[in-house]
């Protein structure tokens, strides 16, 4: 029990991030906000911060244990291909390898390699 109770705050972060993805992707197309020109860069930047916050909200569920990081990836990478499978069944909405390979995978791995460039200037008691 103790170490149950040790583990869910842990898996709030991430489970909180999850549930916002979940809810955003869950809007028919008709109701996303349109951002004229930028519709398509801010759309995408948004796919690259919310995997990248992810993939760190994982990694602190993993104790930042950096023998891990590959883990924290591939956790938000699974949960991308959920997500688009999942908006495959929204309304106005499509599922998109790209928005997974590219958009998501790239905002999860440089989320990461940003945590490493701080660790190592900082030094090992920086935890995010």
């Amino acid at each position: 029990m103790k170490k149950l109770l040790s583990i869910v705050p842990r898996w709030l972060p991430a489970l909180s991030i999850m549930l916002v993805i979940f809810i955003l992707s869950s809007q028919p197309s008709d109701s996303l906000p349109s951002f004229r020109g930028w519709d398509y860069v801010i759309k995408k930047m948004g796919h690259a911060i919310g995997y990248g916050l992810l993939a760190l909200s994982y990694f602190h569920f993993l104790k930042y244990d950096q023998k891990k990081y590959w883990l924290a990836w591939l956790l938000a990478l699974a949960f991308s291909a959920t997500d688009e499978f999942h908006q495959s069944f929204v309304p106005g909405r499509h599922a998109s390898l790209v928005d997974t390979f590219i958009f998501d995978n790239l905002g999860a791995a440089f989320a990461l390699l940003m945590y490493f460039v701080y660790w190592r200037k900082f030094g090992n008691g920086s935890k995010l």
